[in-house]
């Protein structure tokens, strides 16, 4: 069913070409409820980039020190972001302090002995910050590859079902270039007191593991809306 409704995207995006085979597709997604659950990360990935998820396996020594040389890199970024001093402290509201994240981490795992972070490129060369991922890590002396997305929320929220994450599949604005380790970076906050954002933790998620929903849904924008040809009626101007 998930590359059904694959499928049925494509058709739909030639919705002009053959009126049959776009009914079909149409008719697929409503039986389907416009609604998919618990479709793994890595299968999503791998349909629509051709490349791999790779888990990461706590029973490996190597794994595990690999995961705890970025998980000193994290300490210090909460240090630095907790500074009075910091960029993030001057910034009104958590969501504005988000591309600070980025860029401190990837100048801390810049520093970090064996690491090189960058953002990612996109296939054509260009550095995208927009979309998953943010930040592209490689682990020098292994040459694994760590995709890594930075995620602030407050830390009462931990368990909202309210949606944090999304992945919008496009050919032009793809960012997963190669098979690699994907990781979640969440940072929780207590919120603004006193005029100071206060960082409490971070933990590291393993993307190998993480089921997503596809929601399907038909939209347009004004332009697509007032068109001349189906306007029928309107004020005296």
């Amino acid at each position: 069913m998930f590359q059904c409704l694959f499928l049925c995207a494509a058709i739909l995006a030639r919705a002009g070409e053959n009126k049959s085979a776009t009914a079909t597709a149409i008719a697929a997604v409503v039986e389907a409820g416009g609604e998919l659950k618990g479709i793994p990360f890595a299968e999503v990935i791998k349909a629509t980039t051709g490349n791999q998820v790779l888990p990461f396996d706590l029973k490996s020594e190597a794994d595990r020190e690999l995961l705890s040389k970025i998980g000193g890199a994290l300490d210090e970024v909460i240090q630095r972001m907790n500074a009075t001093n910091s960029i993030a402290q001057k910034q009104r509201r958590i969501n504005e302090v988000s591309s600070h994240f980025e860029n401190e981490m990837k100048a801390v795992l810049n520093e970090t002995p064996g690491f090189s972070c960058d953002f990612p490129h996109l296939a054509s060369g260009k550095i995208q910050r927009s979309g998953y991922p943010d930040l592209r890590l490689v682990d020098k002396k292994s040459g694994r590859i760590i995709y890594l997305d930075p995620k602030l929320y407050e830390a009462t929220s931990r368990n909202s079902s309210l949606r944090t994450f999304y992945f919008e599949p496009k050919t032009e604005t793809n960012k997963v270039l190669e098979d690699a380790h994907h990781l979640i970076v969440g940072f929780a906050h207590d919120g603004k007191k006193s005029g100071q954002w206060k960082f409490l933790s971070w933990e590291l998620v393993d993307l190998s593991h993480f089921k997503v929903r596809l929601k399907a849904e038909f939209q347009g924008s004004n332009h697509d809306l007032y068109q001349d040809a189906a306007i029928v009626g309107s004020s005296r101007k």
